[in-house]
């Protein structure tokens, strides 16, 4: 009879702890899909216009607190800096079509003219640069000829001419993965920056600057340049439109990488960037550069809105 019984205890952990695997098993997996509705809502539920009043022009800069510098400064072990900027690049190819133009009028002069926007050359974007029909952060609505004569009025590069000092998170999902580079079109989800966070050991958090490795500058040593960005065809790994809620809730000041930030192919194409930019308010870099980063670039004044 004892026996009987340990026989049936046993199938029944058995068919208990099937049960439950099976279970685990047939988790639905967190859905990537974004419609144009919902981020349009976002646009709404996820705005910080207002936040910091309705004057102000530097968005979630204001996330980089004195304690958040101090906070930084404690973090410094050694004394030496990287720049997250490229080299000039003077080479028209299919993913630089508007290169720098270097000239030398004189034996100690020099003459540099660049178009920056775009996905080839180191830059940081104002919060001029974004609309959202017509409309720029915080409700700011220039007149197009206006813009055209003076330049903005509003959300200028200046705003932060003092430079940026935080905390600097590199998010490397190509060495999550085990991968030189991420292949053109790979999307990047919430789970693979969790992921990285705890292969870390660290967590994103108010006010820092936040890097998102894709490799592209490595995979462009490698195979050479390819059509990428919005351009029709284009294909660029980046962030999915469905990690805009968590970077919104991790409140980070600032984003760059090497890479407009977004995926392309998408059915919302430059959608972390533009949301970035004008609705979340977070001032985007793009950080031209494969190296690993240590601290963030201190963004060039000259202009309104590079």
């Amino acid at each position: 009879m004892k026996t009987l019984t340990g026989i049936l205890l046993a199938l029944l952990m058995l068919t208990m702890t099937a049960s439950k695997l099976s279970s685990q098993a047939q988790a639905p997996a967190p859905s990537h899909s974004v419609t144009e509705a919902q981020y349009e809502r976002w646009k709404k539920d996820l705005s910080n216009w207002g936040r910091w009043g309705k004057d102000d022009e530097i968005g979630t800069l204001n996330l980089i607190t004195p304690a958040k510098r101090i906070q930084a400064a404690a973090l410094v072990r050694e004394g030496f800096s990287v720049s997250l900027a490229a080299d000039t690049d003077t080479v028209k190819a299919v993913d630089n079509p508007n290169p720098y133009e270097v000239k030398m009028p004189g034996i100690g002069m020099d003459q540099i003219a660049v178009a920056y926007h775009g996905i080839a050359h180191t830059h940081l974007d104002s919060l001029a640069h974004i609309n959202h029909n017509g409309v720029f952060y915080n409700g700011y609505k220039p007149d197009a000829d206006t813009v055209l004569k003076q330049r903005h009025s509003k959300n200028s590069i200046h705003n932060v001419k003092n430079g940026i000092f935080t905390r600097g998170v590199l998010i490397d999902i190509p060495r999550l993965k085990g991968a030189p580079y991420l292949e053109p079109g790979t999307p990047i989800y919430v789970e693979d920056l969790e992921a990285w966070e705890k292969k870390a050991g660290v967590k994103v958090g108010a006010g820092d600057a936040l890097f998102v490795r894709t490799g592209v500058w490595a995979r462009r040593k490698a195979m050479g340049p390819w059509l990428r960005g919005r351009a029709v065809g284009g294909r660029s790994a980046g962030l999915d439109p469905s990690v805009i809620p968590w970077l919104r809730q991790r409140d980070i000041a600032i984003m760059g990488s090497g890479h407009p930030r977004y995926v392309s192919p998408s059915n919302l194409p430059g959608a972390v960037h533009d949301f970035g930019c004008c609705i979340w308010a977070c001032t985007c870099s793009i950080t031209a550069t494969s190296r690993p980063s240590r601290t963030p670039r201190r963004p060039a004044s000259d202009g309104t809105s590079c």
